[in-house]
């Protein structure tokens, strides 16, 4: 049987439903046709110029990553700019690609959920009302969906420690953590990427600490005031590991439907941001 993109297409349902995207994101199909036919996948984050070129030289037919490629409208393709070129590249060689973004975030099992068992969250609910508008309580058996989690820490911890904890658990050079070191953190709030626009979410969650991306300073300081805590593992950091973890997955569905498709883990990128 030829695998083509919109088989994989339907696969990727099974992972980061459509239907859980927010409403101003642009995941799904990005470059390509539903019709061409897949015997490589790579699996990135972003889908970079010298990512796109690997996949492409490794004879990658489809790459799928967690940022989209096009965000907003297109009014000109200039093949010497960097989308442009990717563009052009992709359909040239043809690689299409394919992004599962905030439907991967708010999935059952997605991004959150994978952060959220990291670290050994217990008791664990969506810290915001998915976009489908689906109550954030699953139903008895059924998967969590929304973007964020809350939960329970098993072992409670000093906010210095779970700092520490995350640090190694991610494998970052550094976090930047608000909040009194000493102070004793029993529920934790968590959000993959950027998690600034929740501040408000997790204020009313409860939960004691708060941990994510791309943190303000202004946040840092309205956490120290309510005495609560708040870890900034980066926005790099707190993603990247869906590389393998999706490359897992879609392996785990093509053999469970017998269908022989190689999956790639790219191991080319890097955080952007250089600590000194």
């Amino acid at each position: 049987m030829t695998v083509t993109v919109a088989d994989m297409l339907r696969l990727l349902e099974r992972i980061a439903p459509a239907d859980l995207a927010e409403e101003w994101d642009n995941p799904g199909l990005q470059v390509g046709g539903r019709d061409w036919p897949v015997k490589k996948v790579w699996v990135a984050l972003d889908p970079l110029p010298e990512v796109v070129s690997a996949a492409c030289a490794d004879g990658a037919d489809l790459l799928v990553t967690h940022h989209p490629l096009l965000f907003r409208p297109v009014r000109s393709i200039d093949v010497t700019a960097p989308a442009g070129r990717i563009l052009e590249e992709a359909i040239t060689r043809r690689l299409a690609v394919v992004a599962a973004h905030t439907n991967l975030d708010s999935a059952g099992g997605g991004l959150n959920d994978l952060l959220a068992g990291r670290i050994g969250l217990e008791n664990i609910s969506s810290l915001t009302r998915p976009a489908s508008g689906d109550d954030p309580p699953p139903p008895a058996g059924g998967a969590i969906r929304g973007i964020g989690r809350v939960g329970n820490l098993e072992n409670p911890r000093r906010l210095v420690d779970l700092a520490g904890d995350f640090k190694k658990q991610m494998g970052l050079s550094a976090v930047r953590y608000a909040g009194d070191p000493e102070m004793a953190v029993n529920t934790v709030a968590i959000c993959t990427g950027s998690g600034a626009s929740l501040m408000k979410d997790f204020f009313a969650s409860g939960a004691d600490v708060f941990v994510s991306g791309d943190l303000r300073y202004h946040d840092a300081r309205d956490v120290e005031m309510a005495g609560r805590g708040m870890i900034d593992i980066g926005h790099f950091g707190s993603e990247h590991f869906m590389v393998d973890a999706v490359a897992d997955r879609i392996r785990a569905i093509l053999a469970e439907e017998a269908l022989s498709v190689a999956v790639v883990a790219c191991r080319l990128e890097k955080d952007p941001f250089h600590l000194l």
